[in-house]
């Protein structure tokens, strides 16, 4: 079931600030849809983590059946109506009989897994039959492939699938002015802590879902942020795992170097919990054969609250630093770490941002090369790069009345992934991020992870794109090493993260310090659904 129309050119002309506001359809024609009082709609299971609705369950005050249909209704009140956060593209006709069946396995005796009964949301470029894989492009609308790996995993685990989340389209691999949490199909996701700013991106619906209290957890994807971007915007955390812990297959890419999925969860034990399930080797997914250890672990056996005790951490020296309201906020964090028995230590990377040149040539080259396989393998309405172009220009009205197809174009024009450029690219970028940044600061410093503001706050939404504040996370992303952004607490009601990185396979390490820091600080807060005045396109 579609919870939003596709925006036409004659809303977006007439009426572009509320296409950020609301997404623009029929029904949502006013920059301020807040329903009075659609803040404090009562919620019986709002945030509750995996384990207190699995207690519940075991202890019979709670089913499956009861907890979905308690989430389909409140994605009804505040994502299609009230607020409208549009961040559900689309609900899993299924949901309820998927719950009632997980109900009757727990009534026999039979637990698949430590998610068993927990309602789950998907981001749109997951495959999840039998709902539709989209990447929020009208393209795609229809394509209804099987399950991806990390969904059959799930599934093994017990886990309902609730339905799919928006996001910005095609993974904010598009144009050049992008406008995060915005697709074709899905509308404009809004911030629920201020619903005329951005949600981040590209798991925009995700975060948001999972801040709004609409599910118990979420996935979400990331190539360079896209994970722990909307976690720290919309006060959730967000676990990017190091490339190869997840399987890839089935999940629509961007680039086979650096894409993971990852879990977006209301606490870092939610986290820990989802990333057990989905991690593993996959035959059809290389990256994973390279997995050291055990292809199993229980990353939950991690959740440790003196886990700082004698740890040594870098904090980056950045200029978010210096962003507005910030610095409070770091002290802070700095002084709890230090308070749990951490050592920090300032430390800067030798190289910062060395990397942003080669990084974007193989995104360019590997977006192509890896799209057009997944079109092919999964059979989707069209099979090429050439295609998708074609066709956005053939429904420009709806799809490019925002912003353009740029990447998408400069995309199409590499020659290939023998070329020389590319493989000289790839091997730098992989150099200066991991080996000869992340790598060397620790090892230098003898560090066990290093710490920062994972980016700014929320922006106001603008139709000339995004006004991003910076970011601590692209080396992680560029490396193909872990990050993990936790809750820090708000800058004039706007959640800011805190983020965490290590080396290569150290998800263990950083759950066990997020997890400590986290029970000590409990900086999540619950959104409001704020209105405001909604800044028009181009004011400063």
């Amino acid at each position: 079931m579609r919870l939003s129309l596709p925006p036409l050119l004659s809303c977006l002309i007439a009426a572009l600030p509320a296409v950020f506001a609301a997404g623009c359809s029929p029904a949502a024609s006013s920059a301020h849809a807040a329903e009075p009082g659609s803040s404090n709609v009562p919620f019986a299971y709002a945030e509750t983590d995996v384990s207190d609705l699995q207690a519940r369950m075991v202890a019979g005050e709670l089913d499956s059946t009861t907890l979905t249909h308690a989430y389909l209704k409140r994605i009804a009140t505040l994502d299609r109506a009230g607020p409208r956060l549009r961040a559900v593209i689309e609900l899993n006709p299924d949901a309820l009989k998927e719950a009632a069946e997980r109900d009757r396995e727990r009534r026999n005796g039979r637990l698949r897994g430590p998610l068993h009964g927990i309602p789950i949301l998907l981001k749109d470029n997951i495959n999840a039959a039998p709902m539709a894989t989209s990447a929020g492009s009208l393209a795609l609308q229809g394509f209804r492939p099987d399950d991806a790996y990390l969904v059959r995993r799930l599934r093994e685990a017990g886990a309902v699938v609730l339905g799919k989340t928006n996001l910005s389209e095609w993974a904010n691999f598009r144009g050049n002015d992008s406008i995060s949490g915005w697709s074709a199909r899905g509308g404009q996701t809004r911030n629920p802590y201020r619903l005329s700013h951005s949600p981040c991106g590209s798991s925009s619906g995700s975060a948001v879902a999972v801040a709004a209290n609409l599910a118990s957890v979420a996935i979400g994807t990331e190539t360079d942020g896209s994970i722990v971007c909307p976690a720290a915007i919309n006060g959730v955390v967000g676990l990017k795992p190091t490339v190869g812990l997840v399987s890839r297959e089935g999940i629509i890419p961007i680039s086979f170097s650096q894409d993971t999925a990852g879990p977006m969860t209301r606490s870092v034990a939610d986290a820990a919990a989802v990333l057990t399930a989905i991690a593993g080797r996959d035959d059809a997914d290389p990256a994973t054969a390279t997995m050291p250890g055990r292809a199993v672990y229980d990353y939950t056996a991690r959740l440790d609250p003196q886990g700082l005790r004698g740890k040594r951490i870098g904090l980056l020296q950045t200029p978010l630093l210096k962003y507005r309201g910030m610095p409070p906020l770091v002290e802070q964090a700095v002084a709890e770490l230090r308070r749990a028995g951490a050592v920090v230590v300032p430390v800067e990377l030798p190289n910062q941002g060395a990397w942003a040149d080669a990084e974007r040539i193989v995104l360019l080259y590997e977006f192509k090369a890896g799209l057009e396989r997944y079109l092919n393998t999964y059979q989707a309405p069209l099979r090429s790069l050439a295609g998708l172009i074609a066709f956005n220009e053939a429904h420009k009205g709806q799809e490019l009345g925002l912003f353009g197809q740029e990447l998408l174009q400069e995309a199409q024009a590499t020659p290939g992934l023998g070329d020389p450029v590319y493989i000289r690219a790839r091997s730098d970028a992989r150099r200066l991020a991991g080996p000869e940044g992340i790598d060397a600061v620790l090892a230098s410093q003898k560090l066990d992870a290093l710490v920062a503001p994972t980016t700014g706050v929320a922006w106001p939404l603008r139709s000339t794109g995004d006004d991003f504040p910076g970011e601590s996370y692209s080396v992680a992303a560029v490396a193909g090493y872990p990050s993990l952004s936790v809750p820090m607490g708000q800058i004039d009601g706007l959640p800011a993260g805190l983020l965490f990185m290590g080396t290569a396979w150290s998800e263990p390490k950083l759950i066990e310090m997020a997890y400590a820091y986290e029970q000590r600080t409990r900086a999540r807060r619950p959104p409001h659904f704020d209105t405001d005045t909604l800044i028009e396109s181009g004011d400063p």
